[in-house]
């Protein structure tokens, strides 16, 4: 009977790493989705964006080329009528992006039949699932640093005048963010993928998540905040408690996480991302910037945050695909 119980746990034990074979899936879904038509819709999309949010953002700053500090954190933050600044197609473009690299990473599997083939391959659950969020991660991460040289090289061109080492350390922090912030939308569609069998029924709630944060919780963030903390007599305790919890519900939604650390990086002047009482301005000399150091303690809860969302969807993900039950 002993012998008949070893035998059986050799059976179901792991032989050898659970990493086997992952940068194996990593170079072979990064080829995919590097060559796939939906990147480049995706590419053609993004270049046409930045080139003309960038070009209108050049011709607007010539003009006071010499005078301005962070002239090209102006190139992500200046607007023009009618166009927007870039980095308010930013956020709506990163959460496409990441969605459409994602949405049918692991269904997609199971509907052609391939997930048993793979898996019959010395390659673990670990491995292919860890693979195919590193590929994701990898290939977003590769099309915003495109993006990051592309606005750089129209401004070099464009303004005449290289930047600056505080300019670069902003634009680079403000890159690791916007990372993050598609990390999140990008393990949420890697979720959906694990959950649905049908990649439309995993796009779609991924859609639907990302318009309701987008669109709908701020205000059902307005809305309870009126109902934990309603002003009954009008005293100005009440009202900045309010805007409080207002402000800590909004910023649930990786949005407002997202649009406070680049209002953070890109504007050095900001000195908080919360309510200022005037009291706490004694001593601030206005309109002068912050240091690169200061400005990253500001935004390093909102970063640490989407760093975090990133994770425990992942997890939530590895969760679900390991109790999936998998059939030849």
């Amino acid at each position: 009977m002993k012998e008949k119980d070893r035998s059986m746990q050799r059976r179901y034990d792991r032989e050898g790493s659970p990493w086997t074979g992952l940068w194996a899936v990593v170079a072979k879904e990064m080829a995919d989705q590097l060559t796939s038509a939906r990147m480049r819709i995706l590419e053609i999309l993004i270049v046409l964006t930045a080139g003309g949010t960038v070009y209108m953002s050049i011709q607007n700053l010539q003009k006071t080329v010499g005078q301005d500090e962070f002239l090209y954190l102006n190139l992500f933050t200046s607007s023009t009528d009618p166009m927007p600044a870039f980095v308010s197609f930013l956020s709506f473009l990163v959460p496409l992006i990441a969605i459409a690299l994602m949405f049918d990473a692991i269904n997609g599997e199971f509907n052609r039949k391939t997930m048993s083939r793979v898996l019959a391959q010395p390659i673990y659950r670990d491995a292919l699932l860890m693979g195919k969020f590193i590929a994701g991660f990898l290939t977003m991460s590769l099309v915003l640093t495109a993006i990051w040289l592309l606005i750089y090289g129209l401004g070099i061109v464009g303004l005449g005048v290289a930047p600056n080492g505080e300019e670069v350390a902003r634009s680079l922090w403000f890159l690791l963010a916007t990372i993050f912030y598609g990390g999140i939308w990008l393990t949420l569609a890697l979720v959906f993928s694990v959950q649905f069998r049908q990649p439309a029924t995993a796009a779609m709630a991924s859609i639907a998540v990302w318009l309701f944060f987008m669109v709908f919780w701020g205000i059902l963030a307005g809305v309870i905040s009126q109902g934990l903390s309603p002003i009954r007599y009008g005293l100005s305790e009440e009202l900045v408690k309010q805007m409080q919890v207002e402000m800590s519900l909004s910023r649930i939604s990786p949005n407002e996480l997202y649009v406070e650390t680049m209002i953070g990086l890109l504007n050095p002047q900001v000195r908080s991302l919360g309510i200022v009482m005037p009291s706490q301005l004694d001593g601030a000399i206005m309109g002068t910037a912050l240091p690169l150091n200061q400005s990253l303690l500001i935004i390093w809860p909102q970063l640490t945050a989407m760093i975090a969302a990133t994770i425990i969807l992942f997890v939530v993900s590895y969760a679900l695909f390991q109790r999936q039950e998998i059939r030849a």
